[in-house]
């Protein structure tokens, strides 16, 4: 899988990039044909602000997407791939559904 990280407005820090890889590799489980993801990481304001990570994952035939607002960018990292691994398993269920 080809992962891309965008950070807007800042530069991102190697652990938090190691982080999101981490996290994005843990959703080959659900599907082996995972083409490509893209993180884009951005916050609204500059103090006290949310930090707020959008993850657009292609698969081959669907693009899904997950968008998750946090005080820290780990949660709304974490938070966004919980997303995408429920849409992953929804996906997997409804083809094992139709192979029946």
């Amino acid at each position: 899988m080809n992962i891309k990280i965008t950070a807007r407005k800042f530069k991102a820090h190697d652990s938090l990039k190691d982080y999101i890889k981490d996290e994005l590799m843990s959703l080959e489980r659900f599907s082996d044909d995972l083409l490509k993801a893209d993180v884009i990481l951005s916050y609204q304001n500059a103090v006290n602000s949310l930090k707020i990570a959008e993850v657009i994952l292609k698969i081959p035939g669907q693009t899904l997407t997950s968008k998750v607002e946090s005080d820290d960018f780990k949660k709304s990292v974490s938070s966004a791939v919980e997303k995408m691994r429920a849409q992953l398993q929804t996906i997997k269920s409804k083809r094992v559904n139709k192979a029946r």
